[in-house]
């Protein structure tokens, strides 16, 4: 589930658990996809140009059969790093509001313009301040194409007038190397997030899902690295309204949604009653108590329909001390075993009839590969969180 760090599609696709799940319980439902797993090619996560060989081991063996299929995209930008912007808005009150919508509403135009980002999609959420937030986010295929935009905009970021705008202002922008990314894809029908801006996903279902570890494995940079992290972050500051995060080595970053578009009947009520209150629960845990464990701020957003905005979707979005912070939460902790005990015992109502789509995007970031500024926004926001 969202950040569950997990993809289920069952009934017409796959259900992927991000890692080792216990499925001891629910074999009658899923055993049909082991048998389907078997009889049809599979293929790495990793792309062939980026496979080499190991020096660290896999979490599974090379002949493990993931219970069910699922999908990755795969670029055809031939870049090797890409470009993940989140550019958003912070108010409280109706008054406010209206001046941070004006402010996004500009956002998303001038991310139209020049070089533009691809797959631009708005997204809203409540912060752990009580704050609203409105986010505009785009991709781009590479760091130059990225920067031909920014020296557009650049001016407009600027100007001191954005310190006067009545409402915080933030960018957050991440250039994951290609190595150190990884998509999972409950649908091979329907791309999402930066899927869209590569265009393309495996041909064959991928060996790397189904158990605990799974993640870790899909990211080429694994087959060598153990992509650790170190260093702390720092805030500096060039006025006192314009605030920046220095980060560290090592970050890791989560993406994580689902869609229900194409859910109704009981399975709707049971997502509605069931699934979504737990996964919100976990989510606001992650918000609220997350800095303990590793993570450095978690945002539980609802996809916007405006300016065409795919309706019946949400997304947690995350980023951690590091990438093993994020496997032992999603393996340990009390709030995600919830969300996952709640969700096999729907799987189990619906006899594994499920129309639920679910994907996430996961990236380990450099230090020089996180540009961080926040403008009159509170020290509870984004990587400002814990680090003021």
């Amino acid at each position: 589930m969202s950040p569950v760090f997990c993809s289920i599609r069952l009934g017409r696709g796959a259900w992927n658990m991000c890692d080792r799940p216990s499925l001891s319980r629910w074999k009658a439902p899923l055993s049909r996809f082991r048998s389907l797993a078997r009889s049809n090619p599979m293929e790495s996560a990793i792309a062939p140009h980026l496979r080499c060989p190991r020096s660290r081991e896999r979490r599974s063996a090379d002949d493990f059969q993931p219970p069910f299929p699922a999908w990755t995209a795969r670029g055809n930008t031939g870049s090797s790093q890409l470009v993940m912007g989140y550019f958003g808005v912070q108010w409280r009150g109706d008054a406010e509001g209206e001046k941070a919508k004006a402010l996004l509403s500009e956002l998303v135009r001038q991310l139209g313009t020049g070089v533009a980002a691809r797959n631009v999609e708005r997204a809203v959420f409540v912060d752990g301040a009580g704050c609203d937030n409105e986010v505009a986010i785009g991709y781009w295929p590479d760091e130059a194409a990225y920067q031909s935009w920014w020296q557009q905009h650049e001016a407009w970021w600027a100007d001191p007038a954005r310190e006067n705008e009545g409402v915080g202002l933030y960018r957050e922008i991440f250039l994951p190397r290609t190595t150190h990314l990884e998509t999972l894809s409950s649908a091979s029908d329907r791309l999402e997030g930066v899927g869209i801006m590569l265009g393309e996903r495996s041909a064959e279902p991928i060996q790397e899902h189904g158990y605990w570890g799974g993640m870790r494995d899909r990211l080429p940079a694994s087959q060598t690295e153990a992509l650790a992290s170190s260093g702390a972050r720092k805030i500096g500051s060039e006025t006192p309204r314009r605030r920046f995060v220095i980060s560290h080595e090592g970050v890791a970053l989560i993406r994580s949604g689902q869609d229900w578009s194409d859910v109704t009947g009981e399975e709707l009520a049971l997502y509605r009653d069931r699934i979504e209150p737990t996964l919100r629960a976990g989510m606001d845990f992650l918000r609220d108590e997350g800095l303990a464990i590793g993570c450095h701020f978690n945002r539980y957003m609802q996809v916007s329909t405006a300016n065409g905005g795919k309706p019946c979707r949400s997304f947690g979005m995350s980023a951690w001390r590091d990438l093993a912070a994020m496997e032992n939460w999603a393996e340990h902790h009390p709030t995600h075993k919830a969300i996952f005990g709640d969700f096999l015992q729907v799987v189990q109502a619906l006899q594994g009839r499920l129309d639920l789509r679910l994907f996430h995007e996961v990236a380990v970031l450099q230090a020089d590969a996180q540009i961080l500024e926040y403008i009159s926004c509170h020290d509870q926001t984004g990587m400002l969180n814990g680090a003021v």
